[in-house]
């Protein structure tokens, strides 16, 4: 649905702590605010409060380009404002109907050679997004964007939850960067982040007791490259563009685009509480469709047998057994990864596929990326980067009946790679494949952009888990930031959910879990992705308890509605989410200790029990019902690394 703007004379009223203010704009209860200053010489900049309380202080906007400087001497030419009310609906984000609501600032600007610059701020009672727009200009059809001035300035009491960005060209088969570093959790501004690169979005601030911005950016397409932000330098954090060592050398640094044309949406997410910040949709509010499409794609659940079973299970048999599980879980789809083109073969995977088929289930494929930016053997390699072989490898999908691809090991931020995914999405959408994206970058707005797009990993995932006993060590600190970060501003590809208590093939070796079997349940309400490929196996429908085996049969994929209920970022988490009419409180514990909490759980409103998934003393799953109290409030102890879910 288009936008609904409407003239907003009164938008501007409110004052706000700053020196000079040339325009102003707050959101619609007032309590966010907007100001931009224009003074000569510095440039122009911006400064945001919520509730009187400064979240970010006087903070420079700007790009240079290769057609002029839009960061240096500016003046400020004139501003217009207007208020934003539209409605739409969305199949695979945390909220199915959302109301969107803002105020509009447009910003007109212009250097000392008359050249022009506009600054677009959207205001809503909780989120500020802002881009920039050049108009064509003296003739000028096309600019460069050398940088961007565009900064953070947080107030001193600030604290960090960041994920730096890596090295480019390291790693396993030099397939990094792909946004699976570690997060440190309240760390100072001023430490340098580990590989000198600054962090990748989102990234999540906390302004001591005032209270808490998410910052992440969202629209980007073929027309830009992903941005990120720089290490802290000079009080602040500055928007940082790729390493030109990323697609190993392949691509420019500098993103371009024709004009009249717009850089992606900045976002910020503010609040006293986390409650804004896990509840936002702003980068989907801001994005519009790119392309209709004409299949009715179908989310849900699916089995994938290398999560356990690694390389070795890609063979007929094994898939024959994985097909089989998620036949008896009721999944809608098996996801066959890596070799499957060596160890099974185009012929025999065309009877493996019909084979899934006369058991209901339908058919993910892997394929690499590319092979010109990595090491990567694992096949099929050097397809899906190249239009004619990629249409090619999609016709053939597409005549038997395979409904989606899992595309591995991307290369980088740079707008050359932004393009290969739009255009992989698009071809993928003309032959009714949906699109996972692994090994890969943040998603920014991708599943209102593209009606294909079905998750991202883009974390630290569970793979990690199988690889080093360490992260196993680390999955309840980690689970316990993404409903804060990473999951709360793009759908997340994690494929957890484990029942083996060892992970590996025989559940008698490997890693060993030190979660609960409730805390992996709580985990698939908690992560966010409308194709959610879990990492059960076969073994699990006679190993592991009933109840959960039961629970997993039933938990959706799909959300109309989340709340935060209670949380601190890498200690627990309490969210609730809606599917249909049922409501879902799924809560998880990263400390040492027993954790009580007193809950208010309105949605339960009219109930006196509600059923009721724990660890008991030994720490095993168990089903009850749970008494609420006058208000609907649940009174529960959730175990060390453990969880409970609320039904």
């Amino acid at each position: 649905m288009k936008l609904k703007l409407i003239p907003a004379l009164f938008l501007c009223m409110a004052t706000l702590p700053v020196v000079a203010q040339d325009a102003t704009v707050a959101g619609p209860d007032g309590k966010l605010q907007l100001a931009v200053n224009c003074s000569g010489d510095k440039g122009a900049s911006y400064s945001v409060t919520y509730n009187g309380k400064a979240m970010l202080l006087d903070s420079p906007l700007g790009l240079k380009t290769n057609m002029g400087d839009f960061a240096g001497q500016l003046k400020l030419t004139g501003h217009s404002t207007t208020a934003i009310d539209t409605v739409y609906q969305q199949s695979r984000i945390k909220a199915s109907n959302i109301h969107y609501q803002a105020n509009q600032l447009v910003c007109s600007f212009e250097t000392a050679e008359g050249k022009k610059m506009s600054v677009t701020f959207r205001v809503s009672n909780n989120d500020v997004a802002f881009r920039y727009t050049l108009p064509r200009q003296n003739g000028t059809g096309s600019v460069r964007v050398m940088s961007e001035a565009t900064g953070f300035r947080f107030p001193e009491q600030t604290t960090t939850f960041l994920c730096p960005q890596s090295d480019a060209m390291i790693g396993w088969k030099r397939t990094k960067p792909s946004y699976e570093e570690e997060y440190k959790a309240d760390a100072p501004m001023d430490v340098r982040s580990q590989y000198g690169h600054g962090y990748t979005f989102p990234c999540l601030f906390r302004v001591g007791e005032d209270g808490w911005v998410l910052l992440s950016e969202t629209g980007v397409d073929s027309r830009y490259c992903g941005s990120r932000l720089g290490d802290f330098k000079d009080g602040m954090y500055q928007i940082a563009f790729p390493m030109p060592e990323e697609n190993n050398g392949n691509g420019t640094v500098e993103p371009a685009f024709s004009l009249p044309g717009s850089t992606p949406w900045r976002t910020i997410t503010v609040g006293e509480s986390l409650k804004p910040i896990v509840e936002t949709t702003v980068p989907w509010d801001v994005v519009e469709p790119r392309y209709a499409t004409q299949h009715d794609y179908r989310m849900g659940r699916g089995t994938w047998s290398w999560i356990l079973w690694q390389d070795g299970s890609i063979n007929y048999d094994d898939q024959v057994r994985y097909i089989d599980l998620a036949a008896a879980m009721g999944y809608e789809y098996v996801l066959i990864d890596n070799w499957w083109d060596t160890y099974i073969g185009r012929e025999r995977m065309e009877d493996l596929i019909k084979y899934a088929h006369s058991k209901k289930v339908d058919v993910f494929l892997w394929y690499s990326s590319s092979g010109y930016w990595n090491d990567i053997e694992q096949g099929p390699i050097n397809r899906m980067d190249n239009a004619i072989l990629r249409k090619q490898e999609m016709r053939w999908m597409q005549s038997q009946g395979v409904k989606g691809i899992k595309v591995d090991f991307w290369g980088g931020d740079k707008q050359e790679t932004m393009r290969l995914y739009e255009d992989l999405l698009s071809d993928a959408d003309d032959h009714g494949l949906m699109v996972i994206f692994h090994g890969c970058t943040l998603p920014r707005g991708w599943e209102r952009m593209y009606p294909n797009y079905v998750g991202s990993e883009a974390v630290l995932a569970s793979e990690n888990l199988i690889f080093n006993q360490h992260f196993c060590d680390n999955e309840a600190f980690n689970a316990c930031l993404h409903p804060f970060i990473r999951n709360t501003v793009g759908c997340m590809e994690f494929g957890g959910t484990f029942l083996n208590k060892r992970l590996n093939r025989g559940n008698d070796g490997g890693t060993t879990r030190r979660t609960t079997d409730v805390f992996q349940l709580a985990t698939a309400v908690l992560f966010q992705n409308p194709i959610q490929n879990f990492a059960l196996a076969p073994n699990n429908l006679t190993d592991a308890p009933q109840l959960c085996i039961d629970f997993m049969k039933q938990v959706p994929t799909t959300w109309d509605e989340v709340r935060f209920i209670d949380g601190y970022p890498g200690k627990y988490v309490v969210l609730a989410r809606r599917h249909g009419d049922t409501w879902y409180v799924a809560g998880i514990n990263a400390t040492q200790e027993p954790l009580k909490l007193k809950l208010s759980l309105p949605m339960f409103e009219g109930r006196k029990t509600v059923s009721f998934y724990t660890d008991d003393k030994q720490l095993a799953p168990v089903q009850k019902e749970l008494k609420l109290k006058k208000g609907s409030v649940a009174e529960v102890t959730i175990a060390p690394q453990g969880g409970i879910i609320c039904m």
